[in-house]
C-alpha cells in the first residue's frame, strides 16, 4: 500500500504541477495548449505508474473504481489523501515559482476554478454544477472501460489523456478546467478567499459523477 500511495501522490503532483504550471506560466498557449498539457501530464503520469497504484491521481476515479467493486472500500479514503496532498504539494511548488512575477496574483491567475463571477466566462452556478456532473461522469466511464480487464490495458493511459484533454477542452470556459478533487483542492488551498468557498462544488459534482460511472461500468462489465 505504501508504494501505491506514494505513486498516487506523485502522480497527482505529475498531473497538477504540469498542468496547472501550464496554465499559470504559460498562459500564451491558450486554452488549447493549456488542456493538451493535462492530457500529455496524465498520459505520461498513467505510463509510469499504472503497475503500481491504477493512476487513479483523481478522487472521483478512485471512487469509480469503488462503485464499480474493483476497489476495496478501506483503500479509497487513503487514495484520497494521497491524492490531495499530492496536489497541495505540486500547487506549493507552482507558487514558489510564480510569485516572483510581479502581475502575479493567486485570486485570478492560479489556475483556480469557481461559479458565477469567478467563472472564465461568468457561468452560474447551475450550469457549473451540470458541467461538472456530465463531464466528471464521462471522463470515468472513459477511464474504468479503458481499464477494463476485458480491454486493452495497455492503451489506457492514452485513452485516459485525450479523455482529459477533450474534458478541459470543453469545461475551461466554463469552470477553467476541473472534474479532479485533488487538482482543484491543490491550487485553492494555496490562494485560499472565494476559491476554498467554491471548493465544495468542485468535491460534490466530480464525486457524485464518478461514483454513477463507476455504477453503470459494473453493469456494463
Amino acid at each position: 500500500m505504501s508504494r501505491k500511495l506514494a505513486a498516487e501522490f506523485i502522480g497527482t503532483f505529475w498531473l497538477v504541477l504540469g498542468g496547472c504550471g501550464a496554465a499559470v506560466l504559460a498562459p500564451t498557449i491558450g486554452p488549447a495548449g493549456i488542456a493538451l498539457a493535462f492530457g500529455f501530464a496524465l498520459l505520461t503520469g498513467a505510463l509510469a505508474f499504472q503497475h503500481v497504484s491504477g493512476a487513479h491521481f483523481n478522487p472521483a476515479v478512485t471512487l469509480g473504481l469503488f462503485a464499480a467493486k474493483r476497489l476495496a472500500g478501506a483503500d479509497v479514503i487513503a487514495y484520497w489523501i494521497a491524492q490531495t496532498a499530492g496536489a497541495i504539494a505540486a500547487a506549493a511548488l507552482l507558487f514558489l515559482i510564480a510569485h516572483g512575477l510581479a502581475d502575479f496574483d493567486t485570486a485570478n491567475g492560479f489556475a483556480l476554478n469557481g461559479y458565477g463571477a469567478h467563472s472564465p466566462m461568468h457561468y452560474p452556478l447551475a450550469d457549473v454544477l451540470l458541467t461538472e456532473l456530465a463531464l466528471s461522469f464521462l471522463f470515468v466511464i472513459v477511464t474504468l472501460g479503458a481499464m477494463s480487464p476485458r480491454g486493452n490495458a495497455s492503451l489506457a493511459p492514452v485513452a485516459m489523456g485525450l479523455a482529459l484533454a477533450l474534458v478541459y477542452l470543453v469545461s475551461m470556459p466554463v469552470t477553467n478546467g476541473a472534474a479532479n478533487p485533488a487538482r482543484s483542492t491543490g491550487v485553492a488551498v494555496l490562494a485560499g478567499g472565494w476559491a476554498m468557498d467554491q471548493l465544495w462544488v468542485f468535491w460534490v459534482t466530480p464525486l457524485i459523477g464518478g461514483g454513477l460511472a463507476g455504477l453503470v461500468q459494473r453493469w456494463l462489465d
